[in-house]
């Protein structure tokens, strides 16, 4: 039976107007879709008009302008509905997803979805769960002592996959469920035997158990940020904006 890394794989990424999940918006988002290891994959690419101020450092991150996606971007409200339907799609088939950082990208959906939809991420997947593969959480399990960052261009240096055009949604994709293929490979003797569900199910405990380490050592160094221990979407806070 193939291993999941050599099966069908989804990635999904977004670019947004800052870090924080709960006021920051998504300007643009990403799903590719691979059939096989090799094979091309399918993209689609949604460009939004966020409906507030672009800071200009989130600018230089992404490339995209505040007067670029008011002329081409779409408003938000349809555009979420389209992006949940699509990971909806992939689970209702049992495709897993590639997300790197999960709980960035799902939780800031989710927020979206609630803002212009008045409704929930978990909602579209009641019927079909969604399976999702987060590489960073993979690899600092897997490698945990490896003394690297682990951003995706330190992960696709560490599994010699080529990133183009950094900050791009779809290339982030690509690179992200390439990395993920690769991690898969290089720890096949612990991996292969897992379903996609099952690693679902442990990436949540993994993630936990890495969230708990940062916060020791913020709390050793003095440093006050709070580590979320959800993964892959953070639960909804009562005054979200």
């Amino acid at each position: 039976m193939t291993c999941w890394y050599e099966g069908p794989l989804a990635a999904f990424d977004t670019e947004t107007t800052g870090v924080d999940v709960e006021t920051d918006r998504i300007v643009s988002a990403a799903l590719v879709v691979q059939d096989a290891p090799g094979t091309r994959p399918r993209v689609t690419r949604w460009l939004v008009n966020p409906g507030v101020p672009v800071p200009a450092a989130a600018t230089e991150v992404h490339g995209l302008t505040e007067e670029h996606l008011q002329r081409n971007g779409r408003w938000p409200a349809p555009v979420m509905y389209e992006v949940a339907q699509a990971l909806a799609e992939q689970a209702a088939v049992g495709r897993p997803v590639v997300v790197m950082n999960a709980p960035f990208d799902l939780t800031l959906l989710d927020r979206e979805l609630r803002r212009h939809r008045a409704s929930s991420l978990n909602r579209w997947f009641e019927r079909s769960p969604l399976l999702v593969l987060d590489p960073r959480v993979l690899d600092k399990h897997l490698d945990r002592y490896r003394k690297s960052r682990r951003t995706l261009a330190d992960l696709c240096a560490q599994y010699e996959v080529e990133l183009e055009e950094a900050h791009d949604a779809a290339a982030d994709a690509v690179a992200a469920l390439e990395v993920t293929r690769a991690v898969g490979r290089r720890f096949a003797s612990r991996l292969e035997r897992l379903s996609p569900g099952e690693l679902h199910t442990l990436q949540a405990v993994w993630h936990a158990a890495q969230a708990r380490g940062l916060q020791a050592w913020f709390a050793r160094t003095g440093t006050e940020e709070i580590v979320d221990p959800a993964w892959p979407l953070r639960p909804d806070l009562p005054a979200a904006a």
